[in-house]
């Protein structure tokens, strides 16, 4: 019996802290995209991306061009000669590679531009996120846009047009 009721206390006691605790959820996506520098930001992302691409896929024809070149050629060619354009191609084919990884690589100048438009956008966000959860005495924050584990979640708790708000103030 005694335990019985240890039990019903230590349920009721939990029961107690967990409603103690306020939370709301947001949608981070749409609040970033409410923001017009964001939107500009990936608007001059998806440009620099689509140059640089151009700019690999012209190294990666140059090397094709020339391995097409080379295989016409063979035939005709010095075993002597044919191991110089090979290496030649080879050399091409790394350098476009080494380009390609410059530039999309994770430390790549896409990364870098991406970490300079975007970062203090982000800043922005999650301190006025920080300032809305203190002001209104929020414990936890979930974020519905990248957390796919959110599998319901009631209008009443979503607090995502408040910190839009909060960033046009």
């Amino acid at each position: 019996m005694k335990r019985v009721i240890l039990t019903a206390m230590f349920a009721l006691a939990m029961l107690g802290i967990a409603s103690a605790q306020k939370y709301c959820v947001i949608d981070s996506e749409k609040v970033f995209k409410s923001l017009e520098e964001y939107n500009k930001a990936l608007t001059t992302l998806d440009e620099l991306g689509k140059a640089y691409q151009t700019e690999v896929d012209t190294k990666y024809k140059s090397v094709e061009s020339l391995y097409n070149n080379y295989m016409a050629q063979k035939s005709t060619l010095s075993a002597s000669t044919c191991a110089s354009i090979e290496q030649q191609i080879l050399q091409k084919e790394e350098e476009a590679q080494k380009y390609q990884q410059e530039v999309f690589g994770e430390e790549g100048a896409l990364m870098k531009k991406r970490l300079e438009l975007i970062k203090p956008i982000q800043t922005k966000v999650f301190a006025a996120i920080e300032k809305y959860a203190k002001e209104k005495g929020y414990d936890l924050v979930l974020d519905k846009a990248s957390n796919a584990s959110i599998l319901y979640y009631g209008e009443a708790i979503d607090h995502t047009a408040q910190i839009i708000e909060e960033l046009t103030k």
